[in-house]
């Protein structure tokens, strides 16, 4: 009997450590570190793949500028964008291989410096009311389309469950908090109530025309080296 009970507690723990070896085969941790380039600029990012389904990400992108134009009620803005971006997310890789999806949180700052001209050359129209660039000189100010922190999903395909090099891609959006800030060169708005307001109706009328799409698009390409 005593003989019996030995074997059994060998058989067991013999099937504990042959449990725990494919355990460790089949959920072998591993780390990727990529260089990447994106609609929120060029960076690197780091990803601890911690079980066959399941990795972390933290990633940081920066130096994309974008320069473009707008026109709003016969004024045409200039607005030069920076982007940059970090954020936090955890990938979910549901058939164990590349394809993941992923949820998480991300930290943008992408706002522009805006300046406005008239159509025309001579007259402003704000609000339905007429001034003139002499007496407004140039309307300045700030968009921002998102900041602060923000919600972020996504796809891709990483092949972080294999050592070595390869490419990875990701297709993703950030939530927005549109907010747009406009002033005059001149500062009449200073002594003119009316202009005041009607520079706030202004504001409004481009954050409406920006916040049409309540995501900002993050596509991301990368080179990347799995340990």
């Amino acid at each position: 009997m005593l003989k019996m009970k030995k074997t059994l507690s060998l058989t067991a723990s013999a099937l504990v450590l042959a449990l725990g070896a494919s355990h460790s085969v089949a959920f072998d941790k591993k780390v990727t570190v990529s260089a990447i380039a994106g609609t929120t600029g060029f960076g690197a990012d780091a990803s601890w793949r911690f079980h066959e389904n399941l990795a972390v990400t933290a990633r940081y992108t920066n130096g994309l500028d974008v320069d473009t134009d707008f026109e709003e009620d016969d004024v045409t803005y200039n607005a030069d964008f920076e982007m940059k971006a970090s954020s936090v997310k955890m990938d979910y890789f549901p058939f164990g291989g590349r394809f993941f999806l992923s949820a998480g949180v991300m930290m943008p700052d992408i706002e522009a410096n805006v300046v406005g001209t008239p159509d025309n050359g001579s007259t402003y129209e704000f609000n339905n009311r007429t001034y003139t660039a002499a007496e407004l000189g140039s309307v300045v100010g700030n968009a921002t389309v998102s900041d602060g922190t923000q919600p972020y999903v996504a796809l891709g395909w990483r092949s972080s469950h294999q050592s070595g090099l390869s490419f990875f891609s990701e297709f993703g959006v950030v939530a927005t908090n549109v907010d747009v800030s406009l002033s005059t060169t001149n500062n009449f708005e200073a002594a003119n109530p009316q202009l005041q307001q009607d520079i706030r109706a202004e504001e409004q009328s481009l954050e409406d025309d920006i916040d049409k799409l309540p995501v900002f698009p993050v596509a991301v390409l990368g080179v990347a080296y799995t340990f």
